[in-house]
């Protein structure tokens, strides 16, 4: 084949195949061979861009598909694939910009709707991410997701996320999750809970249990003080990080709340690190927790800070914040001593300091 247009209809065609079979390496060099040959062609852009989105090299997708917008501007995909390129690249008005247009030429597009909610969200633009969440309801959305996402921006608090909205949101991230939360996000919760034992007096805990261990930043911090350390999560991708840090004994993945209900073990250390702010009511937790723990032995935790005026909240930020008030009365019914409380920043969102309560209770 020594026609260059039809040996780049060819690469293209594979790369297509390739795309949908979300073998995106080959993809992603098809597409590359065929563009080599046509330079400029929009289809060949917008498939490499998409390609390349999907790969998370979103610096490399955008001025692709820039020029496939600037050639062919009624692409409602090259529109919607830049405005989630420029998401993630941090470029706000670009990015809305380009979901705007890309609505203008098809209003029935979800994700687009759905991507544009999420960032009016993270800009603080509530009523408009609300009107948007509902567009995509409207047009088949997931449901039980975009309800959520919803219902952070309207002011309502369902008593738990989705299971899977968590579940995938630390599946997709896992590779790059510790990196983000400690260099981006300045989050120090693990550290800071971990020191605050030391408060409590030196001692060894023979069995300690480290609940949404995500990636295992506490494992090695705790290790030290364990003779058994075990941690559970409801991450698959997370867990293997974790099981690569060699500090943990055990590993479970399971929602925690599930897999305390039905737990046969006794510890003396119960952590959980910034993970309530994934979970809502903390009823199931202190309950299962209060089953396993031995006597003397401490469960010690972070929570988003929240008034005393309510228990909990879903955030704008889809995480939850917690009261005083409400931890106390449940430690109060479970036969849990506050033995301590310190306030500090569990992280910084929007370059601003995340408050939060550590809190260590006792078994009497």
């Amino acid at each position: 084949m020594n026609d260059p247009t039809a040996l780049a209809r060819q690469h293209f065609m594979d790369g297509v195949v390739h795309f949908e079979a979300s073998r995106l390496g080959e993809a992603e060099r098809c597409f590359e061979a065929a563009l080599a040959l046509v330079p400029g062609r929009p289809s060949v852009l917008t498939n490499l861009g998409a390609t390349r989105v999907r790969l998370a090299k979103f610096a490399e997708a955008a001025p692709l598909l820039r020029q496939a917008c600037a050639a062919e501007p009624g692409n409602a995909d090259a529109w919607g694939h830049l405005g989630t390129a420029c998401a993630e690249l941090g470029l706000l008005e670009e990015a809305l910009g380009a979901f705007d247009r890309a609505l203008q030429i098809d209003p029935d597009v979800v994700e687009a709707w759905s991507r544009r909610g999420s960032l009016l969200r993270e800009a603080g633009q509530l009523d408009e991410a609300a009107a948007c969440f509902e567009r995509a309801i409207a047009l088949g959305a997931d449901d039980p997701l975009h309800r959520y996402y919803l219902a952070a921006v309207r002011g309502d608090t369902p008593a738990a996320p989705p299971r899977e909205y968590v579940q995938t949101l630390f599946d997709t991230y896992a590779g790059e999750f510790q990196g983000h939360l400690l260099s981006q996000l300045r989050y120090r919760a693990h550290e800071l809970l971990v020191q605050g034992l030391q408060a409590l007096g030196p001692r060894r805990y023979p069995s300690v249990l480290d609940l949404g261990c995500g990636t295992g930043l506490c494992g090695p911090l705790v290790r030290p003080l364990a003779d058994r350390l075990d941690g559970v999560d409801l991450s698959a991708g997370m867990l293997a990080r974790a099981r690569e840090t060699g500090v943990y004994d055990q590993l479970f993945e399971a929602d925690i709340g599930d897999w305390l209900g039905g737990a046969q073990r006794q510890d003396d250390l119960v952590l959980a690190a910034d993970v309530f702010i994934y979970v809502g009511a903390l009823e199931p937790v202190f309950r299962g927790v209060a089953d396993i723990l031995a006597p003397g032995g401490v469960f010690a935790f972070s929570v988003e800070a929240l008034p005393d005026a309510e228990d909990f909240r879903l955030m704008p930020s889809l995480r939850y914040a917690h009261s005083q008030a409400y931890v106390r009365r449940l430690a109060a019914q479970h036969g849990l001593l506050l033995r301590a409380v310190n306030q500090a920043p569990l992280r910084e969102d929007q370059q601003q300091p995340v408050m939060g309560h550590y809190i260590y209770l006792q078994r009497t």
